[in-house]
């Protein structure tokens, strides 16, 4: 993926940077005291401190990743994003280990976010289907492996749950099942370049923000409870949504090489739920029952951040206009 355009000083430091050998970053800008959803320079910056962990950017040197001075820089934009996230949901109710899927279950039915999945089964343009497509390519072309970094952390009866969950995201071994592969086949179905990353630039920070929310939790591991508790409320709320997903796709004329991804997810995440709820998430806490608050608010951080990136979606269409950044080219999008 290539080092992506920079939005403010801070993101253009760091892309400066990583073109050169790695060295200590002695010089950085002042950093923010805020890590804001909308903040564009603050989000991309994190993003390109986190892709590291990932597949890493073209012509950046590997050693990079475990730079000290990058990560203390990362350490300092990281805090601040950690307490905008913990001010969002607010703080928790106790819960004993075995109330968990139970009060899981409830932060799943609290949810009062915008429904952006009826809005593209029912009512949604072409422009408009394509442009989501591209937003959530940001973590679909990598689907899972934020929640993966969690299988070392756990132990017992989470961890083959988590590994069971995790088999079905990569398609029980073969590459042409992979969700991030039936993901790949919807783009190509819509037009939109299947290249990993390419809708980086083009992606405002509030999409930024919902991926590097699960790098924040899957890269920390005293975090390892929010990680579970984000992958459960992601699949305890995927069925529908999915639904709608590609019932809104074939209203729009596509046929199954568009709509197998959601498909796939409305089957696979019925059964995902139970498996996250129970047999992950309550046999962790069970284990772990000082990390229960940190696996609800896992859940609920992944609800609200997502809310926003909805909001954001449906705002910007009602008002007539592109949900991506202005002026930045998207391959197979046209912006009005």
């Amino acid at each position: 993926m290539k080092l992506p355009i920079p939005r403010g000083a801070l993101s253009e430091y760091l892309v400066d940077a990583l073109a050169r050998d790695p060295h200590d970053l002695h010089d950085a800008p002042s950093l923010p005291e805020r890590v804001a959803f909308t903040d564009e320079d603050a989000q991309l910056a994190l993003f390109i401190a986190y892709e590291l962990h990932f597949r890493g950017w073209d012509g950046v040197d590997e050693r990079w990743e475990w730079e000290p001075s990058l990560l203390r820089l990362r350490a300092a934009l990281e805090a601040p994003f950690e307490r905008e996230l913990r001010e969002l949901v607010g703080p928790q109710p106790d819960t004993v280990p075995s109330e968990v899927p139970h009060a899981l279950t409830g932060i799943v039915d609290a949810d009062d976010g915008p429904s952006l999945a009826k809005h593209l089964q029912k009512g949604s343009s072409l422009a408009e289907f394509r442009e989501f497509v591209a937003h959530r390519s940001v973590y679909h072309l990598r689907e899972a492996d934020p929640h993966s970094f969690a299988i070392p952390r756990l132990g017992g009866r989470a961890k083959a749950a988590l590994i069971e969950i995790q088999a079905d995201e990569y398609g029980q071994g073969r590459a042409e099942r992979m969700h991030a592969t039936l993901f790949a086949n919807t783009m190509t179905a819509l037009g939109l370049d299947t290249t990993y990353g390419t809708y980086v630039d083009a992606v405002p920070a509030v999409t930024l923000a919902t991926n590097n929310t699960m790098s924040l939790f899957g890269l920390h591991r005293r975090l390892r409870g929010a990680i579970i508790g984000h992958l459960a409320a992601f699949e305890m709320t995927s069925s529908l949504p999915n639904r709608r997903y590609g019932n809104g796709l074939r209203r729009l004329g596509f046929g199954t090489d568009a709509t197998l991804f959601y498909d796939e997810h409305v089957e696979a995440d019925a059964v995902h739920e139970q498996i996250a709820a129970t047999d992950l998430c309550g046999s962790f806490c069970a284990a772990e029952p000082q990390l229960t608050g940190d696996v609800l608010f896992g859940a609920a951080a992944c609800l609200a951040v997502d809310g926003l990136w909805a909001g954001h979606l449906l705002d910007a269409w009602a008002d007539g206009r592109s949900s991506l950044r202005p002026g930045v080219s998207a391959p197979g999008l046209s912006q009005p």
